[in-house]
């Protein structure tokens, strides 16, 4: 199924790159990236976990590759992983060539805690080369080079962005352009001028995130703005949402605000009416119940619960499937005609019932 959503800015022309199967930049989509939180040398628990990433939409999934035990699983990991693989390495050089050797689709460096790293820059693209293997080159407000935050003054956009830059072009010098780049940080007004800078600077693929944004409500909130800011501006090419939670509470976020920007395809949204003194209903819990109720869904159904006569009608027939209610009864809409009406305790099931109806129709296009 095509996305034909409308969308708030043409995207940022930069540079196409492969991670695996998966292409990042130029006329690729947007794509949603997670981190297993399973330690990488138990093989079974992280296949595992990376199977629930992906049923959540996930792309590319990143496994944390701190030991020799870690490094010693990914061949194995990658063998059987269904999306491609990010190996992340800090500190130790050699766990990136031994990522490179595993097959991974991509590797994530951080020059500023890798042991002379700009001394391993020739070898690293050489063997990338030979593998086909794509890099991130990842700074961030943690690791900036000391040498860089005096000359600014501490983390500010334009020391994150000197540090990438230069580290692309130490790449670029041995012709590696296989690479996305980010430039981090935990505060949301921080990390927006850094990426704008870093975007007006080449036409490298630009992977987005707010590092250490915190937990899941407050995480959400400060990726959602950044990445909004950034994308409808058309910067942008990958994302991860990073929060102190589930990792799959990660990828539902990131998809959902890509298929709310436009940037994904439509899947089933549930529209609902604030909480106010005109509800006539429980409107929270009969959203919930909906919710709930309607999690296997996938196609790009519109439902509609909504919990007075004011904007209730009006949304309703606005939505696929709909439900007004008041007065212990329920009015459901179908596109944009009422077919019934119900008592409330038929609310839910009568709403189920035609939205897996609908959702049956559909699915040959899909």
């Amino acid at each position: 199924m095509e996305n034909n959503q409308p969308v708030l800015a043409q995207r940022r022309l930069s540079r196409k790159v492969q991670v695996g199967s998966v292409a990042v930049g130029g006329d690729a989509p947007v794509s949603v990236q997670s981190m297993t939180t399973t330690k990488t040398r138990d093989v079974n628990a992280t296949l595992q976990q990376i199977a629930q990433l992906v049923a959540a939409g996930c792309d590319i999934v990143r496994v944390a590759c701190p030991t020799d035990r870690d490094a010693e699983a990914l061949p194995d990991i990658v063998a059987h992983s269904p999306i491609p693989v990010i190996a992340d390495i800090h500190f130790q050089p050699r766990y990136v060539f031994e990522a490179i050797e595993a097959g991974c689709g991509g590797v994530r460096v951080n020059p500023g805690n890798i042991k002379r790293f700009d001394d391993k820059i020739g070898e690293i693209c050489a063997a990338a080369k030979d593998h086909g293997t794509s890099l991130r080159i990842g700074v961030n407000a943690g690791s900036l080079d000391p040498r860089i935050q005096k000359k600014y003054g501490g983390v500010t956009p334009e020391a994150l962005v000197e540090s990438a830059v230069w580290e692309a072009s130490l790449f670029e010098e041995h012709d590696f352009h296989d690479f996305a780049i980010s430039v981090k940080h935990h505060d949301v007004v921080t990390m927006v001028q850094a990426y704008r800078l870093l975007a007006s600077k080449g036409d490298w693929p630009l992977h987005l995130g707010v590092t250490e944004a915190g937990p899941a409500f407050q995480g959400t909130i400060k990726s959602v703005a950044a990445f909004g800011a950034l994308l409808a501006e058309g910067i942008g090419d990958t994302i991860r949402v990073s929060l102190s939670a589930d990792p799959v509470e990660e990828v539902k976020v990131g998809t959902k605000f890509l298929e709310f920007m436009g940037m994904r395809k439509k899947e089933l949204e549930i529209i609902s009416c604030p909480m106010c003194g005109r509800a006539q209903v429980d409107v929270l819990s009969l959203a919930q119940k909906v919710e709930e109720a309607m999690k296997g869904i996938t196609a790009p159904l519109r439902v509609a619960v909504m919990g007075c006569v004011v904007n209730g009608p009006g949304e309703a027939r606005e939505a696929d499937l709909g439900v007004a209610s008041g007065n212990e009864k329920g009015q459901i809409f179908v596109h944009g005609k009422v077919i019934k009406t119900v008592p409330e305790d038929e609310i839910v099931p009568t709403l189920v019932d035609l939205a897996h109806q609908m959702a049956d129709q559909l699915e040959p296009a899909a």
